[in-house]
């Protein structure tokens, strides 16, 4: 590397020499004088891609702005009570690939990205300054890696950012050097020329006096000749010097780096070796494992007991006790779906085939990629995907339809906020991976006769992966959604951050409903029985009332006293006061209880009080529908996601059901499965391909460049959140009934 300017004393070195040349692009990055930042304090040194320091986030109104720990690195930021959290608990995550920044005053930053907003505030303006410059950076730079990135089939992810400076930097001088050889080549070249035709007339000469001049003529030329050759000398050491030092400097590196891949190789191999050992002692021991289900299911939480790193991603809510009061109440009946289904679905799908996966064979190939960018064969996939996976979330509409016909607002909330929780109860056993949608790709749920809604879902977005989802029922509510995955591998356990709002609104009295969706982590990556669990905070606010719900989803802990899953809650209205606890577990039911008398209560953990609220009876909300017969079999579907892929005749050409490699998985054919969707993600990077020469072409004759846009959504600004979304602009189900997809893409 080139010496940083302010290492050099004394006089500047000359104008015109190679340090100058090298040095001038580095004094530009590292402006003096008023606003400029220093490389240590403004933003990752070269070859850094992480930032740390503190901030105060707003929380709520009661706590005001907290100081709190945040890290920026690889084009995220997280954040953490204190640095010692770092090791085991994040409380929150944004993608800088997608976010907006804000600078509201001299210390205020306000980031929004998918939905999340986080205001922040800085101590000095030099310091907000500084994560400024931090945060433009690794969000330039995130852009920048995410359309570089591929699709999952897997393109070879490019190097590291801190490598490519280092090598970056380092070409740039060899690329001086060889400017100088090359230019001092010509010199000799021209000297010698010069020098030959000189040699050549004192040959030819005859008069003493003229041969004198020509002599001296000669000599100068020989002396302009030595020095040019000693200039190329010194330049060619100083090359070969340079060379050298930095070949053994990566040889080392690469040294290290290959012991490191051959230890974490041997590594991996041998928790393989011992994971396929206990799965063969257990599949030999039938008696044991079918005697006692309770001891195995106690083993699986013994194996989730070193799992002591939990997402827990909002501030904590408040802690609370209920009492159940005297009086006497009924609780209400849980209805069931309302109306039989007119036409009959199938209720089961081909088995699940044993095959055997060696999973070293993937994982060894996979060491210091990004587990997202894996090209992962469908034996780790269900056959569903994403696109069918969050039309799951209508599995418990009834809730909504009941909800519509409230008219207690509170009591609506309760129903909302039951509903908001049973989308994660299909995930408890679900450790398989939805196929990724095409861009493009459509899936419609039309149950009009029976149940009075219809959903369409569509990909509307690549990279980042979005899917955008609408649902109207003429039972009188209306739903939308935009969800953009995000994930973390984190060695030991992969979290899944659903970023995006989820709209919901009723017609009859205008109650506009938004909260967002929770972490979900699925445990034992490598090694282990996979295990999902979901935790977090949700916060449910009706825009029209101002009524709130708040629900917190507990991590899994082997040490808890509590029921694992636990779901609780309070309902509020406007003016904060609490009228409704809710209780349940995300996985079987939720129930309500109407508070009638609040007090403060003894001391709770790290001295903080809770509150004692007495409630009524507790009524049940929700309840989680029963597996079919031989649902393990059916990779744990439920009776709704067993008609999912279902052949329906009339949708899109465009929709889930026509994919060929899902439906050859479904039928149990997974090697032409794998073969079929490795020639759709070919095909996929085709036309990513072919759209990006358009854009370049467009650019270089000076048009604009549309790009893709979405076939049944598009991107508007939200008036709640003030987010821009991708919302239905209508006109499927009339082109359904149409018959005319003569507009849709060629994805499959």
């Amino acid at each position: 590397r080139s010496p940083h300017p302010s290492a050099w004393t004394g006089s500047p070195p000359p104008s015109g020499s190679l340090v100058t040349r090298i040095l001038l692009p580095v004094r530009r990055l590292h402006p003096q004088g008023k606003g400029s930042v220093s490389a240590s304090a403004a933003a990752p040194a070269p070859g850094s891609d992480t930032y740390k320091g503190w901030l105060f986030k707003w929380t709520n109104y009661l706590k005001g702005y907290q100081r709190r720990w945040f890290v920026l690195s690889n084009g995220l930021l997280s954040y953490y009570r204190t640095q010692a959290e770092m090791a085991h608990t994040c409380r929150g995550t944004i993608n800088l690939a997608t976010a907006h920044i804000d600078t509201e005053d001299a210390c205020n930053i306000v980031l929004s990205s998918g939905g999340r907003t986080y205001h922040l505030k800085a101590s000095t303006e030099v310091e907000r300054q500084r994560w400024v410059t931090a945060l433009e950076l690794a969000k330039a730079k995130a852009i920048r890696m995410m359309n570089d990135q591929s699709d999952d089939s897997g393109d070879e992810e490019p190097a590291a950012q801190s490598d490519r400076s280092e090598i970056q930097g380092t070409l740039k001088i060899l690329v001086s050097k060889l400017d100088d050889l090359s230019t001092c080549n010509d010199l000799i070249a021209k000297h010698g020329a010069a020098l030959q035709r000189s040699l050549s007339e004192l040959e030819g000469l005859k008069i003493p006096l003229e041969g004198g001049e020509k002599i001296k003529a000669v000599n100068e030329r020989a002396t302009l000749f030595r020095i040019t050759s000693n200039a190329m000398i010194n330049a060619c050491r100083d090359f070969l010097d340079l060379a050298e030092t930095h070949s053994r400097r990566w040889q080392r590196a690469l040294q290290y780096e290959r012991e490191q891949r051959t230890h974490l190789e041997e590594t991996i191999e041998q928790l393989a070796k011992q994971h396929n050992s206990l799965e063969r002692a257990w599949r030999e021991a039938p008696t044991l494992a079918t005697s006692t289900p309770k001891g195995s299911e106690r083993l699986h939480k013994e194996e989730a007991s070193d799992e002591d790193e939990f997402f827990d991603a909002m501030e904590d809510s408040p802690a609370f006790i209920t009492v159940t009061a005297t009086e006497n109440t009924h609780c209400n009946d849980v209805s069931g779906k309302e109306l039989q289904p007119r036409r009959r679905r199938r209720t089961r799908i081909p088995d699940k085939p044993n095959y055997s996966l060696n999973l070293w064979s993937i994982m060894k190939n996979c060491i210091g990629k990004e587990l997202s960018k894996i090209p992962m064969p469908v034996n780790f996939n269900e056959p569903l995907s994403m696109l069918q996976r969050l039309s799951e979330d209508l599995e418990y509409h009834e809730l909504l339809d009941k909800a519509a016909r409230c008219d207690s607002s509170l009591e609506q909330m309760c129903l909302v906020a039951a509903f908001s929780v049973s989308s994660y109860s299909t995930t408890v056993h679900r450790t398989a991976k939805p196929f990724n949608p095409l861009l493009g790709e459509t899936y419609e749920l039309d149950r009009l006769e029976e149940f009075g809604y219809r959903s369409l879902c569509e990909q509307v977005s690549h990279h980042p992966p979005a899917a955008a989802h609408h649902v109207i029922s003429q039972r009188g509510w209306t739903l939308r959604q935009e969800i953009t995955i995000a994930s973390k591998f984190r060695g030991k356990y992969l979290s899944i951050m659903p970023l995006g709002a989820i709209h919901l609104q009723f017609q009859s009295s205008g109650n506009h409903y938004v909260w967002r969706k929770v972490t979900s982590t699925v445990h034992n990556i490598i090694v282990g029985k996979l295990w999902i669990d979901q935790s977090g905070d949700i916060e449910i606010v009706n825009h029209r009332t101002r009524d709130t719900c708040q629900l917190k989803f507990s991590p899994y802990s082997y040490f808890s006293k509590d029921v694992p899953r636990k779901v609780t809650g309070v309902v509020a209205d406007s003016g904060g006061q609490a009228n409704y606890i809710l209780s349940g577990t995300w996985d079987d039911k939720i129930e309500s209880a109407k508070i009638v008398q609040s007090s403060r209560g003894g001391g709770g953990t790290e001295g903080k009080q809770k509150t004692v609220y007495q409630t009524l009876p507790p009524k049940l909300l929700w309840k989680k529908y029963s597996l079919p017969d031989n649902a393990e079999n059916m990779y744990h579907f439920s009776a709704l996601a067993l008609t999912l892929n279902e052949p329906e005749e009339g949708v899109g050409l465009t929709d889930s059901r026509l994919r060929p490699d899902q439906k050859l998985m479904e039928e149990g054919r997974w090697d032409e499965a794998n073969a079929e969707k490795q020639r759709l993600e070919e095909k996929q990077r085709a036309v990513r391909r072919r759209r990006e020469a358009e854009a370049s072409d467009a650019i270089n004759d000076g048009r604009e460049y549309e790009g893709y846009q979405p076939l049944w959504f598009h991107q508007r600004r939200d008036s709640i959140t003030g987010e821009k979304s991708f919302v239905y602009k209508g006109g499927y189900w009339e082109t359904k009934e149409r018959q005319d997809w003569s507009m849709c893409p060629d994805i499959f």
